[in-house]
């Protein structure tokens, strides 16, 4: 009954963390990462280059939501304050680097960017943010 019941606790774990991830919503480990690269003119500049060559064919070219495509949700706005699958460094990073599941509206770019190329989208993405 114990094997059991640990079972039945291990699955349940599983799927409840398969879930939130599957949501695509921020996850808590990925809220506490930190942004190793400092938000420098360079690091802004070069998450711009990236980002007009990786993201803005969907997100549009100043980042406000997708330029008329057909993409279905649209590509939400990246200069609002919150975003639906989390808003903190690590959130986005994640985001950027693992795509958005279950359906990946947004593909993963983990194999095409480095680790510091995407903090750099990162920077740019903030240096983007609407003063509300």
């Amino acid at each position: 009954m114990r094997a059991v019941l640990g079972v039945c606790l291990v699955a349940c774990s599983i799927a409840w963390s398969a879930g939130d991830v599957a949501a695509g919503q921020g996850t808590s480990e990925a809220a506490r990462m930190k942004n190793p690269v400092a938000a420098t003119p360079e690091s802004i500049a070069d998450g711009k280059r990236l980002y007009q060559r990786h993201c803005a064919s969907c997100h549009g070219s100043n980042a406000e939501g997708g330029p008329g495509n057909d993409l279905i949700p649209a590509a939400p706005d990246l200069t609002d304050k919150e975003w639906k699958h989390g808003s903190s460094d690590g959130e986005i990073f994640t985001a950027i680097k693992n795509g958005v599941p279950p359906d990946l509206n947004m593909i993963p770019f983990g194999d095409q960017l480095k680790d510091p190329e995407i903090w750099n989208v990162v920077n740019y993405l903030r240096s983007l943010a609407k003063k509300n």
